[in-house]
């Protein structure tokens, strides 16, 4: 009888462990911790035993699927009625607050095996592994709830986790409101980040750097955003594969050859490096042309006849080209990027402080109006990043710099200005940071928002693509990366983050929110938006003329812009963890 109630209780304590193997689900917002729960950040809380995630048509749907409660191997498979796609999560260690954060994302294939802890991760006390399900709903789709689930094998049982799609009938616009620009600096950092896949290039072989370019650019246009790689550094050496060859002085100088410059540029100004993607095929909409004060001309010789000529002779060259080759849908920008404390050159093309240095921003305008014919139909754009001076600015370069790209704290104390530049025909974006993985879930969905709120046709990320040194076991907090490389499993291009796809899938509800907020309806619109997000009202997001703006910019510095700027970012900095869920709801109940 001893030995029956000792089999019994073995038998109970057996299923006891079983039962505590299981497979459970949150919503994209609420990042799992490898330790069962989800993070503080994002509110903590317990992972739920189902779920119904809420989809647009034509719009990608997203959830975590958490696998936890054992030891030792296991199989995840994926069963879902539309194109799905798994990624394992990586644990980044933070070093700011030694707490683990999810963020890069591996793509795996379905059924994945692999064991926990998580061998290649290695996180001490490791209890559960998180994983992202995106799921492509199409535009076919009939409005309903579908069903679907996600198996775990592991212990010699099987666990379900039932996950429907609740699809609505609103389809998603495939133009974006807002511009998400994802902006980098030339190529190096791509061969200290694939020193395997960019070996060859100490041979000259530069098909494997372009193929890298080309998928940095498709990964952040399958996200709805754009990619900028500026080809030259604050001194003005320009990168080869960003320009085309020169020959010549003076008035012989012109393009010698275009072979290694077409072969960069030619698949993005003709759409087809974006084949195969759910957006189908375009051009890119804007890159930076090579133009600086050292390039097609040395500025040994600015204010020289011979500079001139050799800056126009090379820019109706670059005109001509693209006429030929039709590229002409995407927007060519002629833009400064250095600073005279960089000793490259002795003024500021960057952030211009003191007056005197438009001079030279004019000077560029007339060359390019006389090397570019009247009637061309390629688009050449003058851009100015701006911040101190932006307001004398706006007047002073008016039909000089139609792009303008502004700090977004700075740019708000005009409440008019975006709305008087964008009726005279300009471009106007904002730019600033990215939030990083230890800030709520949310903060990325406030950039492309308050943009869209602002009436500014986009905004720059300025840094997507510098993830430090060791982003795997010693994590700088991501504030200058949306992606990471994947050469360390295996995968010879980059890899999303979780932050990534939150933008994403913010950017396909402020879509269908735009189509919905026409003529006299944007206000009501807007108003409930941010009314769902945050309980802020409309007015909270349009910022006053604060008096630092009526005083000498060049006796500004930065600790008075942080003043200033300080009390209407508290005005809408208050998050909650389910603020985009309640705009996406929102979105969703918008009819076509």
């Amino acid at each position: 009888m001893r030995v029956a109630l000792l089999l019994a209780i073995l038998s109970c304590c057996g299923a006891m462990r079983v039962s505590a193997q299981r497979l459970q689900a949150s919503s994209e917002f609420s990042r799992p911790d490898p330790f069962g729960g989800i993070i503080a950040a994002d509110g903590g809380g317990a992972l739920a035993d189902s779920i119904r995630v809420p989809a647009a048509r034509g719009a990608y749907a997203s959830l975590h699927v958490v696998a936890a409660g054992f030891e030792g191997a296991y199989e995840l498979r994926l069963n879902l009625p539309f194109e799905s796609t798994l990624y394992r999560e990586w644990f980044h260690l933070n070093t700011s607050d030694s707490h683990y954060y999810p963020d890069a994302l591996i793509p795996v294939r379905t059924p994945y095996q692999s064991r926990l802890p998580e061998p290649t991760n290695r996180v001490p006390g490791q209890k559960s592994q998180a994983f992202w399900v995106d799921v492509w709903v199409p535009a076919s789709a009939k409005a309903a709830v579908y069903h679907g689930n996600a198996e775990l094998r592991a212990q010699g049982r099987t666990v379900t986790l039932p996950i429907e799609l609740d699809v609505r009938s609103v389809e998603t616009p495939n133009e974006d409101a807002v511009m998400l620009d994802n902006n980098s600096y030339g190529t190096s950092w791509m061969t200290e980040q694939f020193p395997k896949t960019l070996a060859s290039l100490a041979t000259g072989n530069e098909a494997e750097l372009l193929r890298l370019i080309h998928a940095y650019h498709r990964i952040f246009y399958e996200h709805r955003g754009d990619f900028h790689q500026l080809g030259y550094g604050h001194a003005g050496k320009v990168g080869p594969e960003f320009a085309p060859v020169l020959s010549g002085a003076g008035k012989t100088k012109h393009v010698a050859d275009w072979t290694l410059f077409d072969r960069h540029y030619g698949p993005l100004l003709d759409g087809s490096a974006f084949a195969n993607t759910h957006r189908g095929p375009r051009p890119v909409p804007f890159i930076y042309l090579p133009v600086n004060p050292e390039w097609p001309a040395s500025y040994l010789w600015w204010g020289e006849p011979g500079y001139e000529a050799e800056f126009t002779n090379v820019l109706s060259d670059i005109e001509r080209h693209f006429r030929e080759k039709k590229w002409t849908s995407t927007n060519l920008e002629v833009f400064f990027n250095h600073k005279k404390r960089y000793k490259g050159f002795n003024w500021d093309g960057d952030e211009v402080r003191f007056d005197r240095d438009n001079e030279y921003l004019i000077a560029y305008h007339r060359m390019l109006e006389k090397a570019i014919p009247h009637n061309t139909p390629v688009k050449f754009v003058m851009r100015a990043d701006v911040s101190w001076d932006m307001e004398r600015q706006f007047s002073e370069l008016k039909n000089v710099v139609k792009f303008w790209v502004a700090g977004q704290g700075m740019l708000s104390w005009y409440p008019d200005a975006v709305r008087q530049l964008r009726q005279r025909g300009d471009i106007v974006w904002t730019y600033g940071g990215t939030p990083q993985v230890k800030e709520m879930s949310e903060k990325i969905t406030v950039d492309p928002l308050r943009s869209w709120i602002s009436g500014v046709q986009g905004f720059v990320r300025w840094l997507t693509v510098s993830p430090g040194p060791d982003p795997w076991f010693h994590f700088g907090g991501g504030g200058e990366t949306l992606v990471y490389s994947g050469e360390r499993f295996g995968i010879a291009g980059p890899i999303p983050s979780v932050r990534l796809k939150l933008q994403r899938n913010c950017l396909q509800d402020i879509a269908i929110l735009e189509r919905a907020a026409t003529g006299d309806s944007r206000e009501a619109v807007q108003s409930e938006v941010v009314r769902r997000f945050n309980g802020t009202s409309l007015a909270d997001w349009h910022n006053t003329r604060p008096p630092l703006a009526d005083t000498p910019v060049v006796d500004w510095n930065n600790t008075d812009i942080g003043e200033a700027e300080r009390p209407f970012d508290a005005r809408i900095s208050v998050l909650r963890p389910s603020g985009w869920a309640a705009v996406r709801e929102y979105a969703l109940e918008q009819r076509q």
